[in-house]
């Protein structure tokens, strides 16, 4: 038994139409990872072979406003849902992130890299990352970036929207690695059956800036719209962001997991649903 967490988002979604049948999904509204007492006796009753926990507190200027949900949601219940998972024997696989490190490395960072986070988001994803082994060592933590897809609320829909309305000023001094839900899901199944655990890197091949990227998609979706590129200081954004937070892998190739596409295959596809879902409408 497969339970999917979180799984009416793009994440989440992505893990349920790779698995089909196999799959269980699972909503805020059976079980609310924030309710953190609630989330041993939940897995002791269903008793799952597989966890995969894509829920989690993804507001990362708001977590500057609100750490204490944040907190409660990316460690505390990712710590409970491994506690869950050890004494029942199953596995449980959970995602963090690139924002736990601070993006002064210059190069891209692999498992191994200490980390260091600079917003609120990061700290307690981090957090998650390190309960979560403690309670079951056996567990998979999954680091990735800028998910993104073609079926849910994200950067593409809000960048063609805006592109659509008028010029656009997006940041152009962050770099990172796009990964798309749809290949990330497909990715982690594979570094599962490989039955790798502890902390792996799982990222689409390539990188960018934002605003590289909404040039991209820009031309991707047939828009001639103005894109103005500007600091991050420029922004105004509340938390603070990594410079350079790109990931590679020191696991994977050793272990024979194959690496995920160049992220430019999937975000044209991403594009084209974006459209077809009647975005700019």
């Amino acid at each position: 038994m497969i339970v999917v967490l979180g799984a009416n988002g793009q994440l989440g979604s992505a893990f349920v139409r790779l698995l089909g049948r196999e799959a269980i999904p699972v909503t805020r509204g059976d079980l609310d990872l924030a309710d953190t007492g609630t989330i041993v006796p939940w897995l002791e009753h269903l008793r799952p072979d597989l966890v995969i926990n894509c829920a989690a507190y993804t507001a990362v200027d708001q977590a500057e406003k609100d750490p204490d949900t944040a907190r409660r949601v990316n460690a505390t219940a990712v710590g409970e849902l491994a506690r869950g998972t050890a004494a029942i024997g199953a596995r449980l696989v959970t995602f963090s992130t690139d924002y736990v490190f601070d993006g002064n490395k210059g190069r891209p960072y692999v498992e191994s890299d200490p980390t260091s986070p600079i917003n609120v988001y990061g700290s307690t994803k981090e957090e998650g990352e390190r309960l979560a082994l403690e309670a079951d060592p056996q567990a998979l933590v999954i680091r990735t970036s800028w998910v993104m897809s073609g079926t849910h609320q994200n950067f593409i829909r809000t960048i063609l929207r805006l592109m659509h309305a008028g010029p656009v000023r997006v940041v152009d001094d962050q770099v990172g690695r796009p990964t798309f839900a749809d290949d990330l899901a497909a990715g982690t199944m594979r570094v599962l059956d490989a039955g790798l655990t502890g902390i792996v890197h799982l990222t689409n091949a390539g990188q960018t800036t934002w605003w590289g990227l909404s040039r991209e998609i820009a031309a991707m979706a047939g828009l001639e719209a103005e894109v103005v590129p500007i600091t991050t200081a420029e922004s105004g954004r509340l938390a603070a962001r990594p410079a350079d937070s790109r990931l590679d892998s020191e696991r994977l190739a050793a272990a024979g997991v194959a690496s995920l596409p160049h992220y430019r295959e999937s975000l044209e596809r991403a594009v084209r649903q974006q459209l077809e879902g009647g975005v700019l409408l």
